[in-house]
């Protein structure tokens, strides 16, 4: 495979600002994607541009709240001006809250279920049409291990997830004709600046750590080669998937 296969690709990570979102517009623009990161807290926009930048990788840091439809639109509209395509699409961003199912208020219910469901819905909406007719497109959907399992205190957030890879499957049927495909990664559990605090609680690390078969931490490195080779030509005919990476989590 070219190392720059890439070249002429143009990519859009929403939570691209941090983590896995970070990890990956660094390994699409490594192998010649131009890419734009979408966030909310500008100082972690900062930080990736910066090293997109030092990458010598063509790219924009742009503000976006998932959650409202006019700035999603903005940012598709934002996206098309300063690079004229989109072809591959990760809906990285999302939020969650350790609360049981009655526990919940409104607010909290509709801050889950507008980012980590409406926000991909959004993004899909307005990016999309901008993917059809070019021969090739790439949707990426961050799910989770709990898109498959649940757990105390994560029955909402499961239930977004769940909902995530529904979207996923109904969206690679509706694309197929585009030559759009549609992947969800699940995750297990990635060592992030996010999950610092649960790996500084040495009680709760090594609980954490008992419960995977492999007895570590994911790297965000190692999901975003996951998403580098969903965007290559070799995954053409993976479509609908929600490819689990999680150490062995959910084999047991």
């Amino acid at each position: 495979m070219n190392d720059k296969f890439l070249t002429g690709r143009v990519a859009v990570i929403t939570g691209g600002n941090r983590g896995i979102g970070r990890a990956t517009a660094l390994a699409l623009a490594g192998a010649g994607a131009k890419v734009a990161i979408a966030g909310r807290n500008q100082e972690k926009l900062a930080e990736t541009m910066a090293l997109l930048e030092k990458a010598g990788a063509d790219a924009a840091a742009l503000t976006c709240d998932v959650r409202d439809e006019a700035q999603v639109k903005k940012l598709a509209d934002d996206v098309m001006k300063r690079f004229g395509a989109v072809h591959i699409l990760m809906n990285n961003a999302g939020t969650a809250i350790r609360k049981n199912v009655i526990d919940f208020t409104m607010d909290e219910w509709r801050m889950l279920t507008d980012t980590n469901i409406t926000g991909v819905w959004l993004c899909c909406k307005y990016f999309v049409p901008h993917m059809k007719g070019q021969g090739y497109g790439r949707i990426i959907n961050l799910t989770s291990i709990m898109a498959h399992v649940t757990s105390t205190g994560r029955g909402v957030y499961s239930a977004t997830k769940h909902a995530v890879a529904g979207l996923t499957k109904a969206l690679a049927l509706e694309l197929t004709e585009d030559k759009i495909t549609c992947v969800a990664i699940s995750p297990g559990f990635i060592a992030t600046d996010l999950t610092a605090p649960l790996r500084a609680d040495a009680a709760k690390n090594q609980a954490l750590m008992d419960q995977t078969p492999m007895h570590r931490w994911g790297e965000a490195d190692e999901i975003a080669s996951l998403a580098l080779y969903i965007c290559s030509d070799k995954a053409a005919f993976m479509t609908g998937n929600d490819v689990l990476m999680d150490g062995g989590w959910c084999a047991q």
